[in-house]
C-alpha cells in the first residue's frame, strides 16, 4: 500500500538551514555595528543563501504534501459503477486511506487523470520518491458532437496543491532536485455495473476491470 510522501528530512534541513541563516545574519548585524564592512558583506551574503536555500526545501516540502509516494505500480482506488439511466451512472471510489465518494456521471465512458512528479537521484536521497495526486474524474462521451454540447460532469479527486511545483521549478534553478512533472489520464467504457481498479505506476494512470464474482448456484 502507498504511504503518504514523507516531507520530514526535508523540512528538518530547511529549518537547519533557516537557524544557520538567522546565525549568520545576526553574525553581520554585529560586524555592521563595529563598522567591519567587509566581514558584514560576506557574511550577509552567506546568510542570504543560507535562508533561499531554507526556502527552497521548505517550499518543496510543501508542494509535495498531498502526495502519494510511488515505488512501483500500486492501486490507488477502486471504483464502483451502477448506470442509472442512459449515459449515466453512478461511480463509487473507495480511496486507499479507506474515503469513500460518490460520484454521478453523465456519458459512455469513465476518465481519471492526474499528476505524476519525479525526483532525481540526489533529490532521492533528501528522501523525495516519484509520488502522484489523483485531480479529476469525469464522464467521457464517445462522440464528438456530444463531447461538445452534452452535460458535462467534472469532479475534482483530491485538493489543490499548495505549491505548484511545476511553477516552482520555471522560477527557481532545481534543476538538481525536480526531474519531470507530467499529466497521466485514463478512461475506459462504462457498458454495464462492474468494478474497476485504478493502479498508478510510474509512466501513468491504468484502469482494470475486476473480474466479476463467480455466483455460487443455491441448492
Amino acid at each position: 500500500m502507498p504511504t503518504t510522501t514523507s516531507p520530514s528530512m526535508l523540512i528538518a534541513i530547511a529549518a537547519i538551514l533557516g537557524i544557520l541563516a538567522l546565525a549568520a545574519g545576526g553574525s553581520a548585524f554585529l560586524a555592521l555595528v563595529h563598522a567591519r564592512i567587509l566581514r558584514f558583506v560576506f557574511r550577509s551574503v552567506i546568510a542570504l543563501v543560507l535562508f533561499v536555500a531554507a526556502s527552497v526545501l521548505a517550499l518543496i516540502s510543501l508542494g509535495v504534501q498531498g502526495m502519494r509516494a510511488l515505488t512501483h505500480e500500486e492501486t490507488a482506488a477502486r471504483i464502483r459503477l451502477v448506470p442509472t439511466a442512459p449515459q449515466r451512472y453512478e461511480a463509487t471510489v473507495s480511496f486507499v486511506d479507506g474515503r469513500v465518494e460518490r460520484y454521478s456521471l453523465a456519458g459512455d465512458q469513465i476518465y481519471i487523470d492526474g499528476h505524476i512528479v519525479k525526483w532525481t537521484p540526489l533529490a532521492n536521497m533528501l528522501g523525495l520518491q516519484t509520488s502522484y495526486r489523483l485531480d479529476r474524474i469525469s464522464g467521457r462521451y464517445r462522440a464528438l458532437a456530444q463531447e461538445n454540447t452534452a452535460p458535462r460532469t467534472v469532479y475534482a479527486l483530491g485538493t489543490p496543491a499548495i505549491v505548484d511545483l511545476v511553477a516552482l521549478g520555471s522560477r527557481l534553478p532545481l534543476a538538481d532536485f525536480f526531474d519531470a512533472e507530467y499529466g497521466s489520464a485514463t478512461y475506459v467504457p462504462v457498458e454495464g455495473p462492474g468494478e474497476l481498479e485504478l493502479r498508478v505506476t510510474t509512466s501513468g494512470l491504468i484502469l482494470r476491470p475486476l473480474p466479476s464474482p463467480i455466483e455460487v448456484p443455491k441448492t
